[in-house]
């Protein structure tokens, strides 16, 4: 059963919560999508405007960063609502959405390319269907992994069709949303990761998880989740039953690093912790962050402290 924390929110009237209710399912079932602010050139990379398709076909847009003289590659998956360079937290329409659980700053993913770049990495890294610049399918929806899985797949596909790269070890640095497809990914289409090498995974959560702590948060009652499922199920089609990341780590294969905030006000500890337990393999890891109740933290935890992340790869990449 889901856990909910305590928290002094106003109470609503039935009304106010009916509209929180459809706002989060609107948020939640077609996100606003964040704009490519940022680009690697402010970094001083080298870096290539590519195009590929996804499995199904939806066009994906990206960059390829090379790295010379390198035959490693690592491809990057970024989270819900993020563009590949990162989220704009500080204009609105973005801040509201996330500054009441102090995640109202800004996400910028071009540091984590240079660092991934210095340590002698090629990064291809894109947007998901419906984020940033990639192709609108499925009805705009953002299906929490189930239809982003083809996204994975289909950058695994380009990599091991482009002359340049289908000859380089691969590893995935899939965040959340990224994390979540990836796991369904590997449930799916198992076979597409033979010769991928491992993962590192920031912050992958549960949908239902996040959803329920976001309700307590606006002050709205517990028993409500069953009228927001219903909203989103009449925007998306999907219930939360069939977005488990949970259930899907049961089919991961490849040596994997999980990192969560601790106290992240967005979740609770026991449901990375059971992603992790749930992972069949002994090549894993999990790490915490400490001193910190934004989740926004966890996204920028790889440009402060990069080491424990570039080891795993070093480790498997080698």
């Amino acid at each position: 059963m889901t856990e909910v924390p305590t928290n002094e929110a106003p109470r609503l009237s039935d009304d106010q919560i009916m509209g929180v209710l459809q706002q989060i399912a609107d948020r939640f079932s077609q996100p606003q999508r964040s704009p490519v602010l940022h680009t690697p050139a402010e970094q001083n990379l080298d870096y290539e405007d590519v195009t590929f398709p996804s499995l199904d076909g939806v066009p994906l847009e990206g960059w390829f960063i090379p790295a010379a003289g390198s035959n490693k590659l690592i491809i990057a998956n970024h989270p819900m609502g993020f563009s590949r360079s990162g989220i704009p937290t500080q204009f609105e329409p973005w801040h509201s959405g996330w500054v009441s659980s102090g995640n109202g700053f800004e996400v910028n993913f071009i540091p984590d390319y240079k660092i991934l770049h210095d340590a002698g990495y090629n990064v291809l890294t894109y947007d998901l269907r419906n984020h940033g610049l990639s192709g609108a399918a499925n009805g705009g929806i953002v299906s929490s992994g189930i239809f982003e899985a083809r996204d994975v797949v289909g950058s695994l596909q380009y990599v091991r069709n482009r002359d340049e790269t289908r000859d380089m070890t691969i590893g995935l640095f899939s965040r959340c949303l990224g994390c979540n497809s990836t796991f369904f990914a590997m449930t799916r289409f198992p076979e597409v990761f033979n010769e991928v090498r491992c993962l590192v995974a920031p912050q992958p959560v549960t949908t239902q998880t996040i959803l329920a702590h976001r309700l307590a948060r606006a002050g709205v009652p517990a028993n409500r989740i069953e009228d927001l499922e219903q909203r989103i199920v009449l925007g998306t089609g999907i219930r939360f039953a069939q977005t488990d990341p949970k259930e899907w780590a049961k089919h991961v294969r490849i040596p994997t690093f999980l990192y969560q905030v601790h106290d992240d006000v967005l979740t609770q500890p026991s449901d990375v912790q059971t992603m992790f337990d749930n992972i069949p393999i002994a090549e894993k890891q999990l790490q915490w962050i400490y001193g910190t109740t934004a989740r926004f933290d966890g996204y920028l935890e790889f440009q402060r402290r990069p080491q424990p992340m570039l080891e795993w790869f070093e480790k498997y990449m080698a």
